[in-house]
């Protein structure tokens, strides 16, 4: 996809941080955006910055219909999808044994199986037109592990990891680009709201190392990504010699992450 000019982007969690400069990034560069996210007040607001070319839709990603709906909506308003962005992620904290099974599922429903649904909407329409862009949202929670207080969420990113490179074989022979986006942390809102089980589990961050960013530039990168059908996008490229270090020795990486002390 050499421009994003008049391309439709669907965007889901697009109400705020990364989901929001997302659209203000793609936008930008001429594309009409879908803006999905369980807060109608806050896609709307988000259309109205973005003006005529922008389409507010309220959506909860654990509905198993929701994406026909987002789908239906797409076509009816602008008759094609080009890209796609699952950017929706929730967060819940609690040590492993304190975790209920509900409590899973929930994380389950909304972080993985939305991406799933999303794509038994919009991967058919994509291989029918011979084009197009998926975007998922993964994390480096989902690339290494560096806490336990998360499991559920990590879990959830690890699964995205692994189907965002498998679409990635399926899909690029056939014209349709995956870009898989990593992020490290980054100032959302993902933390306003977490669950806590049990007495809570101390928080660990992936490491001093990474700085916290503005959502702004994870923004621009995921619209240079799309343009240049890049697979892999971090945020903090230096997380690539952090994965070298634990694929070196893993046992001992265990034992570094164990050392470290949490916030």
């Amino acid at each position: 996809m050499d421009t994003l000019r008049d391309k439709v982007c669907v965007i889901t969690g697009a109400a705020s941080g990364i989901g929001r400069a997302i659209a203000h990034a793609l936008a930008d560069r001429g594309a009409h955006i879908v803006a999905v996210d369980l807060d109608d007040d806050g896609v709307r607001a988000l259309a109205d910055e973005l003006g005529t070319t922008a389409l507010a839709h309220r959506a909860d990603v654990s509905d198993p219909d929701a994406f026909q709906g987002v789908r239906t909506a797409t076509l009816q308003r602008f008759g094609r999808a080009d890209v796609v962005v699952n950017n929706v992620g929730v967060l819940t904290n609690g040590l492993p044994q304190d975790i209920p099974v509900a409590e899973w599922q929930r994380i389950l429903d909304i972080n993985l199986m939305s991406v799933v649904r999303s794509n038994a909407a919009f991967v058919p329409l994509l291989l029918e037109q011979g084009r197009g862009h998926l975007v998922n949202t993964a994390s480096f929670a989902g690339l290494f592990t560096y806490a336990y207080d998360r499991m559920p969420y990590a879990a959830t990113k690890a699964a995205i990891v692994q189907i965002s490179e498998g679409l990635a074989i399926y899909l690029r022979p056939k014209g349709i680009g995956v870009t898989l986006l990593c992020p490290g942390p980054v100032l959302t809102n993902i933390a306003a709201a977490v669950p806590t089980f049990g007495g809570g589990a101390p928080l660990r961050t992936p490491g001093e190392q990474f700085e916290l960013l503005d959502p702004a530039p994870v923004g621009e990168l995921v619209a240079d990504a799309i343009v240049r059908n890049r697979f892999f996008v971090p945020t903090h490229p230096q997380v690539v010699d952090e994965l070298r270090r634990r694929l070196d020795d893993w046992d001992a990486y265990i034992d570094y992450q164990i050392s470290r002390k949490p916030l």
